[in-house]
Order: structure tokens, then sequence, then C-alpha cells
């Protein structure tokens, strides 16, 4: 299949969910969102049991061979049996074994995404065993034979109409269902009735403990406490990464998971059992008999997952991982799975960001490559795991090792030369997209003739089909006269002796080669504001390369950077950033690219420019010579601001100039650096900033304003008029 074919069935797949599945996925997620984000607000300890969880898990992971075999030890005190099985085919042949030993015809199950990775329904239904899922969402999806579309919520894309249709279609009730009651009450009692019929029982575990055997389980329904202890057989399966030491261990995850996956500041059921349970066996056949009265005794298996987990373990890039307790906060986070949902967005079993490292984990990066590229690296999901995961960082290890699996392309001659990356086996498209400075470098020297020829419908066909640039998408527009050659043909207005401080501007690639205005608007406003400024050479931060997964070349140019700033650094200047994603590079990314001393000295003298501008304003600067508001603004913030903490300086700014601003509240434009350019991911990209076209299209003629420079280029493509820097607003003599 060639890559054009395989970009084109990938957008008519997305394309299909987005009509399908989408609008339902939205709705749902966004009311889990605002339950997550009311609960964050009322819950003063969350960062502080964030931190001692994660402390806790990487001990966990660390200490894990040690914590098995005292978990064994207690699960064998208690009268139970705990088997670690190496694979799903290993786990499902010991379960197989369990269910012929009891004569098993039916075996009703609680929600288990462990369950699903090793597909145990399948492998029951070989032997003659029939599994009832007592989950609602999973009842729904075993009902509709589909696969999970998220984590916590396997029936997130339907919607109650759809799962009416779906049960009077195969139930074929008298009156037909049509409320939520209605349906849960036929699903409650049809489900009750299989749980009494059932010969075993089967849970997941959402933690359990090693020096008591305690399982606990986390839900909203109860029916994992109904298939544990009403079936006197009861077999519980889970991987390897759950055990946690003990009760005291176990406090934070039970505070952060029900907040961090549906908002509630508890779940209904947090059920902790130590199997085998003492409660009395139940004879459903005689129903008229006291409880105690079946003739049965308790039977316990404790299933352990590795498959995949303790190579993991040893992995250090996909370790992390195993962090994750499965809330599904990061999916709920993500612009593009907020829309598409994880039928799109993840893999055979897992879903969301968390997804590329399960997969790849368990079935190797191959099962990540269908959906991997859907994680931009915004890293709001960051923000929303309560273990702190680096999820966008799992995804671009595994995006590098997929790049370092592809065949060199047949059309790499196209780019050769244009595009020095350090990996030297990577397929045109990526070679093209993380290489942009080299493509701004050329595209600048010969404007205007490069934007006329780039334009041209046949230059369009040819890079659609070679290089998967979407034809629909408008493209930069170079400037002859870079930034740089604007500044070197200038003399700083403020000398270094007379300024209150000094400030070395960093020329990111779309500032010095597309957006030149914003640029002298930043180094204007500095100088006015009392700042002595000289510019950085302009070295790509890393930042494009790193999007396509090419760490190599990242680390490359992250290098460059830091030698280049070294002398300004050591001079005291401080570090001033205008592209937010660039900044979130230099104070998040260069942790990994970078030896600590470097990292430590560019992160801790990096700001926003309009964080800059705010501190100066804030230490005595004069408002005097910055412009005055000429119109009304509606103002959207870059991810990376907001995920570093940096968005609410430049409307502080804003606000104590006069300005009249309207903000979005929309967390994605759905741009996304290169993302909203690639073919495959055009009509995604315009569907996730329809919200904030939606949001803006009452603010009338008021200036459109953006941090990033992808925000201001989907603004221009959603409202087909320009959008500005906000720097550009404030410079001393306004945006020209």
């Amino acid at each position: 299949m060639s890559a054009q074919v395989d970009r084109r069935r990938k957008a008519e797949r997305i394309r299909t969910l987005l009509e399908t599945e989408g609008e339902t996925v939205q709705e749902n997620v966004a009311h889990l969102n605002q339950g997550r984000y009311d609960a964050m607000e009322r819950f003063d300890d969350f960062e502080a049991l964030r931190t001692a969880a994660r402390e806790i898990k990487a001990e966990a992971i660390e200490n894990l061979p040690t914590l098995i075999e005292t978990l064994r030890e207690s699960v064998e005190s208690n009268g139970g049996t705990l088997y670690l099985a190496d694979d799903a085919a290993d786990a499902n042949r010991y379960i197989s074994e369990v269910a012929a030993s009891k004569n098993a015809e039916t075996l009703v199950k609680s929600k288990s995404m462990t369950t699903e990775e090793i597909e145990v329904n399948a492998a029951l239904a070989d032997v003659g065993v029939e599994v009832w899922e007592t989950d609602l969402g999973e009842f729904v999806l075993q009902v509709a034979d589909e696969s999970p579309s998220h984590l916590i919520g396997p029936s997130l894309h339907k919607s109650r109409e759809d799962v009416a249709e779906l049960f009077n279609q195969v139930f074929d009730p008298e009156e037909p269902f049509e409320t939520a009651e209605e349906l849960t009450t036929f699903a409650r009692d049809y489900l009750g009735e299989r749980i009494r019929e059932a010969d075993i029982g089967m849970t997941g575990a959402n933690f359990v403990l090693a020096d008591s055997g305690t399982i606990t389980l986390v839900t909203n329904e109860g029916n994992a406490r109904k298939s544990a202890v009403t079936p006197d057989t009861h077999i519980a399966v889970t991987g390897v990464e759950k055990i946690v030491p003990g009760v005291e261990e176990l406090h934070p995850f039970v505070e952060l998971i029900s907040k961090s996956a549906t908002g509630q500041d508890i779940s209904q059921y947090v059920t902790m059992l130590t199997p085998p349970v003492d409660s009395p066996t139940i004879d459903f056949e005689r129903p008229d008999e006291p409880l105690g009265s079946g003739d049965g005794e308790r039977e316990f298996h404790l299933v352990l997952i590795d498959n995949g987990r303790m190579a993991m373990r040893d992995d250090e890039q996909l370790r992390e991982t195993l962090y994750c307790i499965r809330c599904g906060a990061c999916a709920n986070s993500c612009g593009n799975f907020q829309h598409v949902g994880g039928h799109a967005f993840g893999g055979e079993t897992y879903t969301g960001g968390i997804a590329t490292g399960w997969e790849t984990g368990i079935e190797g990066p191959d099962a990540a490559s269908e959906f991997n590229d859907l994680c931009t690296g915004c890293s709001r999901c960051v923000n929303a795991c309560p273990v702190k995961i680096d999820i966008p960082w799992i995804n671009t290890v595994v995006r590098d090792r997929l790049n370092r699996e592809t065949a060199p392309s047949e059309l790499s001659f196209l780019v050769e030369g244009l595009t020095p990356d350090a990996e030297g086996s990577l397929s045109a498209p990526k070679r093209f997209f993380g290489n942009f400075e080299t493509l701004a470098k050329l595209g600048s020297a010969t404007a205007p003739v490069s934007n006329w020829l780039v334009d041209l419908a046949p230059v369009r066909t040819l890079m659609d089909r070679y290089l998967g640039v979407a034809p629909q998408r408008e493209l930069p527009t170079f400037q002859r006269d870079t930034l740089t050659d604007w500044f070197e043909s200038r003399r700083p207005r403020l000398p270094n002796a007379d300024a209150d401080r000094t400030v070395v501007l960093y020329p990111d690639t779309y500032t010095n080669y597309v957006h030149t205005e914003r640029g002298k608007a930043a180094v204007r406003t500095l100088e006015a504001l009392g700042a002595h400024v000289e510019l950085a050479t302009p070295i790509e931060s890393g930042r494009a390369p790193l999007s396509q997964g090419m760490i190599a070349t990242a680390t490359a140019q992250a290098d460059a950077v830091a030698t280049d700033l070294d002398p300004y650094l050591a001079a005291e200047f401080d570090l001033v950033v205008i592209e937010p994603s660039d900044l979130a590079m230099f104070r998040r990314e260069y942790r990994k690219l970078l030896d600590e001393d470097d990292y430590e000295r560019i992160s801790e003298h990096s700001y926003d420019v309009m964080e800059y501008v705010y501190g100066l304003l804030s230490n005595g600067a004069s408002t005097e010579p910055l412009a005055s508001p000429d119109a009304p603004v509606a103002y959207h913030s870059h991810c990376q601001q907001r995920t570093l903490g940096v968005d609410s300086y430049t409307e502080a700014v804003l606000d104590e100039l006069g300005f009249d601003v309207v903000t979005s509240d929309v967390e994605c434009c759905g741009m996304a650096g290169s993302f909203g350019y690639k073919s495959e991911y055009y009509e995604l990209s315009m569907d996730v900033g329809e919200a904030l076209h939606d949001q803006f299209t009452d603010a009338g003629d008021r200036t459109l304003v953006a941090s990033g420079t992808s925000c201001t280029e989907q603004l221009t493509e959603l409202f087909a008029r320009d959008a500005t820097h906000p720097v550009e607003l404030v410079a001393p003599d306004g945006r020209t």
C-alpha cells in the first residue's frame, strides 16, 4: 500500500468516526472533564497526593519481584492460589483449567481491561464456558459485539438512544426501551439472573495489597462485588503492576482515582476483599433456606499477568507506563481524543495517550503505529495524570523507535540534503516536517518566488502525494527579510549600561522567517520597558523534529541552542521566548535532551515574552510607552502556555493596558504544530478547531489574538482573516 493510499485510508476512517461517534464522545468526555475540574477545585491535597502516589508507584515497580513473592505468601496463607502468568496464552490456559476443574458452564465478569488484553472471553468460549459481562458499559459492547472505546467508559461512544435501539433490536421487549432508567433496570435484572446462575465470578483488581493479599475494586455499579462473592469460585485477573505494599500506600490512590476518572470525590463502591471471603455461600435453587446453606466451598485464584510488563520495567523509557492506574484522565484531557474517541486513538485494548506505552509494551511498537501520531505533545495529559506520567515523552520515544524500523523511502531523494536529520532512516513526510528550519531558510532566501511556487496547484498535488501536506491548508508565507536581518540593520536603542535588565530574545524559526513582525514588536516592547535586547542565533529549538519522534536530531539542535545561549546566560541575561512551544522545550523537554546543568540554566532563566512584560510592569516599568487599545480583542492562549501556567500573564498585561478582551476557554485549537498540515489529519484538526470558531463567532469584529503560531494559523483559517500575537498589540508603535 502506497503512503498516500494509507494516509487516505486513515483520513477516511477518522472522518467516519467523527461522523458516527464524535458527537457522543465529545458530550460524554466534556461531562467527565467538568466533573474532574470541579473535583480538583475542591480538593486541596491534589498535588501533594499526586507526588505521593508517584513515589509509591516508583518504589513498588522497583521492588516488584519482592512484592510478588510477599503477595504469593499472603494469598496462600489466606487459602487462595496465586498464579503468575507469563503471557495471555499462559493466563488463559490456567483460567480454562480452573473452569474445567469446577465443571463450569457460565462465568460472570466485572469490567477489567487486563482481561480484555488477554482476550479471556474468547478463550473461555473455546472451552465451552459462557461469559457474561456485568458492567453496564461492557454488557452493551458485548451485545453490540464491539470493542471498548475508553479505559473507564467502554461504551463512551454510544448515546442513550444508541443503546435503546440496540437493546430493542436484540431483546425485543413488549414495550420498547426509551429512558435510561428503563435500560438500566432491564440490564440489572437480566445480569442479576446471570450472576445467580454463574459457576465462577471473575473480577479485575484496581490495587492489590502485598502484605495481606487484599484486592481493592473501585466501581460505581456494585457488580464487581456481586461477581466476586456470589459464585463459590472467584478468579481475579490483574497486571503485576497493580501491587502496592500495604493499606497505608493505598490511600493516595483511592483518593485520586475517582476524582481523576469521573470527578467523584469517591466512587460508589470501594470494595476491599481478602479472598477466599468468609461470606456465606448461597444456593439459589433453595431460596427459602438461610444464607450459608449452599454446599460449596469458597475458592480463590489470583492470576497475575506479566505479558511484557517485566520487560517494560527494565525499559527505562517505557517503565513509567506501569505507574498508570487506568483512570482515563489522559484521554479525556486530549483534544484529539475528545473529538474522535478511542476507536481511532487507541490500539487493540488500550485507548488515549497512555495506550502507546501499553500497546508497545504488550504487543510491540507496531501495535501503536496506527494511532501514535494523534498525540501532539501538548502535555495537558501530564497535568491531568494522577501519577504525573510523562505520556508525551513515551509517545515520542515510541515514535522514534517506529521511525528506526522504517525502511528509507524511495522518495527520500526529494528532500535529500534539505533535511539533514540525524536519524537517516525516515519516511519523506517525517523528514519534511521534522526539518522545518531548513525549509524555512530556503523559503525565506528565495521569497517571494518560493511563496508563489508552493501555491501552484500542481505543486500542492505533489506535496500531498509525496510529503503528506494537506492541499486544503494554507501554507506559511516566508519573509525575504528575516528578523535577524532587521535586527542587525539597527542598533539597540537602549545601551546595555543604561538598561534595567538585559535580555537575549530567542528568534524561533517561525518568528525569524515567517512572523517577523511579532519579533520586531517584542524587541520594541522590551526596549521601551527598559531592557537591553540582543538576539540569539536563529537555531531550531528541536521542537519540530521532536514532534516527529526524531530524538537524535532534536538533541543535536538542543545542544546547538545551549551552546549559543551559554555566553548570554553566563552574563546573567534573561532568555525571552515568543513561541510557547519553544518555551516548553526550554522549561520541560530539554530535561530529556541536555545534561542537567545546561537544562537547569536554560529552564530557570527562560520566560514567555508576555510573562516577562508582566514582570517588568510589576517591577515599576511604566505603561506609558506601550500602545493603547484601538479595538476590542478575542484572545486564545496556547496549550503549552496553559500547561506551563503562564497564560494568565498575557491577560493580566492586556487588562492593565485597558484592552477589552474576550478570552476563549477552548483547550485546543486543533492545529498543534505540523499536525494540522498533514493530509490524514486535516479534517480532525478542523473539527477540533470548530469549538474555537463557535466560541468567537459572536466576537464580531474583535481583533483575533493568539500566542502560538499554530493557534494564529488556525484562527486565520477558521475566520478567513488575520490573527496577531499579543506583543504586537502592546508594542510602542502598534501593530506594524
